[in-house]
């Protein structure tokens, strides 16, 4: 997660505002943060060896299991980080298309501005000749 100061886009920030208030959200971000990281893969190796070489004399059918059923909650998370990571392109896309709409419509309106002061002028030169 990044630290205050740095400054987000303000789709994604209202997202994660909106994200933060919810623990469900909050814990799955740390799993997922956690099991995308290379300490999850160091903590795996020395738990599986110390388990097949210490541990029990046949590991495999128990290791079996549990990397199955691990396999099993990773495989949620992984899509749960997509999801999340979909959602925020979803929020930067919303707020991006306000902003562009409020662009336009200003654009617009100074666009006609301009023609109407043109004209004005064009209208007052043409009085004066």
């Amino acid at each position: 997660m990044s630290t205050p100061h740095q400054s987000r886009h303000p789709g994604v920030a209202a997202y994660l505002e909106k994200r933060a208030g919810s623990v469900q959200a909050r814990l799955a971000d740390l799993i997922t943060a956690f099991a995308g990281s290379m300490t999850f893969v160091y903590v795996h190796v020395v738990v599986f060896a110390v388990w097949m070489l210490v541990a029990e004399k046949s590991p495999w059918p128990t290791l079996t299991l549990v990397v199955s059923l691990e396999a099993i909650f990773l495989s949620t998370f992984v899509m749960i980080g997509q999801n999340r990571q979909a959602a925020i392109q979803q929020a930067k896309a919303d707020h991006d298309f306000v902003e562009q709409e409020l662009e336009l419509k200003t654009n617009t309106e100074i666009t006609r501005a301009i023609h109407q002061l043109t004209a004005e002028l064009h209208r007052r030169l043409l009085i004066e000749d």
